[in-house]
């Protein structure tokens, strides 16, 4: 709720910041009886549309979870940096627009010093504002508020290069305009690419953060009775909201009793430390000798030789039925299946009494 607040508070600061340009611009714009400045302040109030799609989404995401959506409602804060994903390419693509009709039939720029003024003012205003927001929306964990952000951040720029513009045509008589606005066009057209490609990529769900990963497995390893930690997964239905689980491997002389105690601790103190709901399994470990530890030692042999497998665990063999069974996981670039099938093919061959039960992981957080 405290993130929500404060994602609510920056949209609300930059509709009064766009409120105020407009007021600014329209106020000189009817004085100077300019529509060229009237329509800049409307722009104005078209670029305000982007903080209060900002706190819709926020709002519709803080919604609690319910029957269709039990794990809330989260991944609306995608959708809204989606729609300004595409305010920003909409804006990149009328710039360009503009700019290459300025290129084809140039005009001579005729630049009041009150409409130099009002550019000045909204270079500075909207590069202020456009940083500021950006780096809440980082701070935040946000997209939408980085999505915001850097709309603004390019309207200033674009503001700029009128301006820079306007000086060299005052000035040297240069008309360069058309060919400034659609460079920065391009720029523009990449960030909107660039934000709509990771809000995309966030929806589809990506690899967690390594370094969010690595706390994670320190911290269920500082436990004593922790052999290992594996399969660590997470879900991600929002940005303020993870799911996740992983596996432990426990001494499998540990009681049903001692298990739940020990996975329930992970649990909450994963939750304390991270806000993560994270789910604890357990692998057995036992003290392998003879066969089976003969047989443990080819697994290992065969995977430090191997560049399709990353790692093996959960190695645990029951001599009454005599099964072995093992994770590995395997480099997406190879073919899983034809790996597991080659794993099996080489142990069962030299071990024909036993059988081998072999889990496919994928490489989800190293």
């Amino acid at each position: 709720m405290d993130r929500d607040n404060k994602i609510i508070k920056t949209s609300v600061f930059g509709i009064l910041v766009n409120v105020l340009l407009v007021a600014f611009k329209g106020f000189v714009g009817f004085l100077a009886n300019s529509v060229a400045v009237i329509l800049d302040a409307v722009n104005n109030l078209s670029d305000a549309l982007s903080s209060v799609i900002t706190i819709i989404g926020t709002k519709l995401s803080g919604k609690k979870p319910d029957k269709k959506h039990p794990y809330g409602h989260g991944r609306i804060e995608y959708i809204t940096s989606v729609i300004i994903a595409v305010i920003v390419l909409i804006a990149g693509i009328t710039a360009l627009y503009e700019s290459v009709l300025k290129i084809i039939t140039p005009t001579e720029p005729t630049f009041e010093v009150y409409s130099l003024v009002i550019i000045a003012v909204a270079v500075v205003v909207k590069f202020l504002f456009g940083s500021y927001v950006r780096r809440e929306g980082k701070k935040l964990n946000s997209q939408t508020l980085v999505a915001s952000g850097t709309d603004a951040l390019f309207d200033s720029v674009l503001s700029f290069a009128t301006l820079v513009s306007a000086l060299l045509a005052f000035f040297f008589g240069w008309n360069i305009e058309g060919y400034l606005g659609a460079a920065i066009s391009l720029f523009i057209l990449r960030a909107g690419i660039g934000i709509l490609t990771e809000t995309l990529s966030s929806i589809i769900g990506t690899r967690a953060d390594k370094d969010l990963t690595d706390a994670l497995k320190d911290a269920v390893n500082a436990f004593p009775e922790v052999i290992g930690t594996y399969d660590l997964t997470l879900h991600n239905y929002g940005p303020n909201k993870i799911i996740g689980s992983v596996h432990i491997e426990v001494d499998e002389n540990m009681t049903a009793k001692e298990i739940h105690k020990l996975s329930r601790t992970i649990s909450a103190d994963i939750y304390m430390k991270f806000g993560i709901i994270l789910t604890v399994g357990v692998y057995a470990s036992a003290e392998e000798e003879g066969e089976i530890l003969e047989i443990k030692n080819e697994l290992n042999e065969m995977i430090a030789s191997s560049e399709d497998i990353l790692q093996m665990h959960g190695f645990y063999a029951d001599k009454e039925t005599k099964t072995v069974t093992f994770d590995i996981v395997v480099d997406f670039a190879a073919d899983a299946e034809e790996v597991k099938n080659r794993v099996i093919a080489a142990l069962s061959e030299k071990h024909k009494d036993y059988r081998f039960a072999v889990v496919l992981d994928s490489d989800f957080s190293d």
